[in-house]
């Protein structure tokens, strides 16, 4: 719990609703809907869409960032992806990347038609592999104006070759063995076969992520992190980075820690990204440090990027 952990954070100064509403592809999606206590009826305000990481609900990282820029002055909306949390769809911890990516669009579908809501001032935050399932909704919803990545992952590319190409072809293949063969487990019973959807015999990054999913610093009750490895596969066929060029003029902003095993993802997203861009490395942070270590995130620098690239917020 050092360097300001508060994955729990509550604000004073910021009010929080749950929402409900459907993607376009009827799931109904839960959410939670912040605002500044600044906020003066009649007004429009600059808004983000707060995506949390994958196998994560809302509770873990999402809200913290969402309640931190509420306090900002920002309108911000969190969700659960849908087969994950409160959200719609079965089979439960179902791997869908282009769902998870709609979701995105759908959150802007519900900020844009609230009456203190600018549809012209609407940005995201992408934590961990909603950094991705976010640059990917960008290329394809103009509405999404300025983008910021934090602890990015491609999980196209970790399914693919690994966080440091130590997924061998033969690892990658036996998978998709075991994903097809569960395939006809699941159809003769009608039952999803819960797993591992990769079977890795050493995960770079497990320590700080058990860490944060396996303790109070971020464990939430109704979240088992359980995935069927028979659409985990589905991610083979994600390239979140192909054509990011083309989100360019609207702004992107990747931040991520500087030990983070993981790092390569975001440099190769910068790398393709035109400009305007910008990458920020914190100095000592692996990836979970920035889920929700308060005193190491760069709020001052978030909020600058979307007052610079969205408009005045609700401040104080």
């Amino acid at each position: 719990m050092s360097r300001g952990a508060d994955n729990f954070y509550k604000s004073n100064e910021v009010t929080s609703e749950e929402v409900r509403y459907k993607n376009t592809y009827g799931l109904e999606v839960v959410g939670t809907l912040f605002k500044p206590k600044t906020i003066v009826s009649g007004m429009k305000y600059p808004a983000l869409v707060v995506g949390h990481p994958y196998g994560a609900v809302r509770q873990q990282a999402a809200n913290l960032y969402a309640t931190k820029m509420a306090e900002q002055g920002f309108v911000t909306l969190t969700f659960d992806q849908s087969y994950w949390g409160q959200s719609a769809g079965t089979p439960r911890g179902a791997v869908l990347p282009d769902v998870y990516v709609e979701n995105f669009s759908a959150a802007v579908d519900f900020l844009g038609t609230r009456d203190f809501v600018s549809r012209e001032k609407i940005g995201v935050i992408g934590v961990c592999a909603s950094g991705g399932f976010s640059l990917a909704a960008a290329k394809v919803d103009p509405r999404i104006k300025a983008v910021a990545t934090v602890s990015m992952y491609d999980m196209g590319e970790y399914f693919r070759t690994g966080i440091k190409h130590e997924r061998a072809l033969e690892t990658r293949n036996s998978d998709l063995l075991i994903a097809a063969e569960n395939r006809y487990k699941e159809f003769e019973t009608g039952e999803p076969i819960y797993g591992p959807g990769q079977n890795d015999p050493v995960f770079l990054e497990a320590a700080e992520s058990n860490d944060f999913y396996q303790t109070e610093r971020g464990k939430v009750p109704s979240n088992n992190r359980r995935t069927t490895p028979a659409t985990y596969a589905k991610f083979i066929n994600f390239y979140p980075f192909n054509g990011i060029e083309s989100i360019s003029p609207r702004p992107i902003l990747f931040v991520v820690g500087e030990i983070a095993p993981s790092r390569g993802y975001t440099e190769a997203a910068y790398k393709l990204a035109a400009e305007p861009k910008e990458m920020v490395v914190i100095k000592g942070a692996n990836r979970i440090d920035l889920y929700d270590r308060t005193e190491m995130i760069p709020w001052a620098k978030l909020t600058a990027f979307f007052d610079q690239h969205l408009g005045a917020a609700a401040k104080k």
